[in-house]
């Protein structure tokens, strides 16, 4: 794989996740799988670079939808604990 077919895989691999998480910002995304595919920047085999940056950003992207509304919910808890 050329480093443009890479680059071109890694796009696809952005519009795959924007599609599969509408609630995340595009440019959210964007930017979690570039910074990701930064960390193979090193490395000797790219083969699967684009397959590991996806399964990384679909992780990443997965737990922070998952904490975030815990999150955003346990204050609304508290509040009606209070009352």
């Amino acid at each position: 794989m050329t480093g443009d077919e890479e680059l071109l895989h890694v796009e696809r691999v952005i519009t795959r996740l924007i599609s599969r998480y509408p609630a995340v910002s595009p440019t959210e995304i964007e930017a979690r799988v570039r910074k990701i595919y930064q960390r193979f920047v090193g490395c000797r085999i790219r083969d699967f670079v684009p397959l590991l940056v996806e399964k990384a950003a679909r992780h990443e992207i997965s737990n922070r939808m998952i904490v975030i509304p815990i999150l955003d919910e346990r204050p609304a808890k508290l509040n009606s604990l209070e009352l």
